[in-house]
């Protein structure tokens, strides 16, 4: 696993942020992101909603996600989450009770040392 950065970032209810987010460490999103994000370790919360395309190192979700997730690590499906769109990643669990609603890409430990998968434009179709 990659060197993580012990930045811990949060986006907190109420706030919603429509734009371009690049963080490093830990992102806790209990608000509402809309764009592109950018992350090492990004958390939905269970109050949280997130519809980007998104490339991290490790995600959780615990609210909703709709879009395009890159995960070069780990992508977590809690029980409380729901994910819509497409995903690619290394390694992919989903908690009884997750709702997953995507297209689905696993990529070996290879390919995302490589960043095959990884880069690969994004279509909402």
């Amino acid at each position: 696993m990659k060197n993580i950065s012990k930045d811990f970032s949060i986006i907190d209810k109420g706030l919603t942020v429509d734009g371009t987010i690049s963080s490093k460490g830990k992102l806790l999103i209990k608000g509402t992101v809309k764009g592109t994000l950018l992350g090492e370790n990004v958390i939905i919360a269970k109050e949280g909603t997130v519809s980007a395309d998104t490339k991290a190192a490790s995600m959780t979700i615990g609210g909703t996600f709709e879009g395009t997730i890159r995960a070069s690590d780990e992508l977590i499906i809690l029980s409380t989450g729901k994910c819509s769109g497409k995903v690619i990643c290394k390694d992919f669990v989903v908690e009884a009770g997750g709702i997953l609603n995507a297209e689905v890409n696993c990529i070996t430990e290879q390919d995302a040392k490589d960043g095959k998968g990884m880069l690969a434009p994004v279509s909402n179709s």
